[in-house]
């Protein structure tokens, strides 16, 4: 397991959806390891592949408090979200130093492959629905701050180019 370095906004990678997972195999099990691990470093609540340049949908998630929690899925999948929305400051390692309020559902369901490559739904909510979606939305190639709207957008990557 490593610490893996982050893919710098505005590489083109993370405007790029990722690859289908056609099977869970060792391989795909040692990048979630390296994810969690990452994650982890952070800290963070999670991780989609593409933040790290593997182009495949493979994500991680661990919002419990604890840690160690941390749910591995491949091609995750939307199915249903709740009408009542959640607010959450959103940030991105991808971008750091710049962070946006963003809406989204409070409560998603969610189909994916799952550790031993099978098929899984299962409920998030709260934070944990937050994370899976922002890192949905990175396997499908688009960052947190694409929900904002465009001047609000503008001025946050004007405030990240700022601090670097």
């Amino acid at each position: 397991m490593a610490v893996r370095p982050f893919v710098p906004w505005p590489d083109k990678r993370l405007r790029t959806p990722a690859a289908p997972v056609a099977a869970v195999t060792d391989a795909e099990r040692a990048i979630w390891d390296d994810m969690i691990e990452t994650m982890d470093a952070m800290p963070g609540v999670g991780l989609a592949a593409v933040q790290i340049g593997v182009m495949k949908r493979l994500a991680v998630v661990d919002a419990s408090d604890a840690r160690g929690q941390a749910v591995r899925l491949a091609n995750p999948e939307i199915l249903h979200a709740s009408a009542q929305m959640r607010e959450h400051d959103e940030a991105s390692p991808n971008l750091p130093g710049v962070h946006a309020r963003i809406s989204r559902p409070r409560a998603v369901t969610v189909r994916f492959l799952n550790a031993e490559g099978e098929v899984e739904e299962r409920d998030f909510v709260g934070l944990w629905a937050t994370s899976v979606q922002h890192q949905v939305d990175h396997l499908n190639g688009r960052m947190y701050f694409d929900r904002l709207s465009k001047v609000k957008r503008d001025m946050l990557l004007r405030r990240a180019r700022k601090q670097r």
